[in-house]
């Protein structure tokens, strides 16, 4: 088995009450992970404060062994186009290897939160997708409430993990956002084959079942395309939010 170590401290780390780190904290953090044998290390969402953009600047001098930085962030917004997207751009800018691309599973969210079609959703996620690859990004696809959207609606949820894989990109994620339903409940829809979602053609799988803490650590799944079937959930890493490949 080879495990792969996805760590979100420093943006799902920093979401509880009373954490508060400093740019400099979190550089020592990244380097410190680096250390731990971290594959790869999310560094939070460009734009949405100055200490971010400052972080993703600096940590490009860091002298890491292994692990690749990530940016977090979202598709293009409905009705636009990436490359005048300001997300987007800002995404580009924090200049990080990998791109970790949140996008709405649930058609409920889709009609109601981002007030778009269930078509116009699809075409933000392969838009997107092919942007960053186009830029030579690695890019995981971040499968929002993907399991509420799936007992929602079954199809629709599959279509926006085949538009991004069809698009290129080179993770699925798949986001137990609530943290309302237990990780064997998880498994067994991360597991169950079909036909509009052929896991023998997907790039990678994950599941990220969150605790029921409101800090929301996450621990991720992650199994490439020749092994999808086999995802299986793990226990929940207390320590920090983790993904493992099989």
């Amino acid at each position: 088995m080879t495990t792969v170590l996805y760590d979100t401290t420093l943006r799902d780390g920093t979401q509880g009450e009373g954490i508060n780190l400093s740019v400099s904290d979190k550089l020592r953090i990244a380097q410190r992970l680096d250390d731990f044998g971290m594959h790869y290390i999310e560094g939070g969402w460009p734009g949405s404060n100055p200490k971010d953009a400052e972080f993703f600047a600096r940590a490009r001098e860091l002298r890491l062994k292994q692990a690749r930085v990530a940016a977090f962030g979202s598709t293009r917004r409905a009705g636009g186009h990436c490359e005048s997207d300001p997300q987007i751009k800002m995404l580009l800018d924090a200049q990080t290897p990998v791109v970790t691309m949140v996008a709405k599973t649930s058609r409920l969210h889709v009609t109601h939160v981002l007030e778009t079609t269930l078509e116009e959703n699809l075409a933000m996620i392969r838009d997107s997708v092919a942007y960053f690859k186009a830029q030579g990004k690695e890019v995981m696809h971040d499968a929002e409430h993907f399991f509420d959207g799936f007992k929602l609606d079954k199809e629709y949820a599959l279509a926006t993990l085949r538009a991004a894989a069809e698009a290129g990109a080179d993770w699925l994620i798949l986001c137990e956002t609530n943290g309302g339903q237990m990780p064997w409940r998880s498994n067994r829809s991360c597991a169950r084959p079909s036909p509009q979602c052929n896991p023998a053609r997907m790039p990678g799988l994950a599941s990220t079942p969150t605790t029921m803490r409101a800090s929301a650590w996450q621990t991720r799944w992650l199994a490439r395309a020749q092994d999808a079937r086999k995802c299986r959930a793990r226990s929940t890493d207390m320590a920090s939010a983790s993904a493992i490949a099989t």
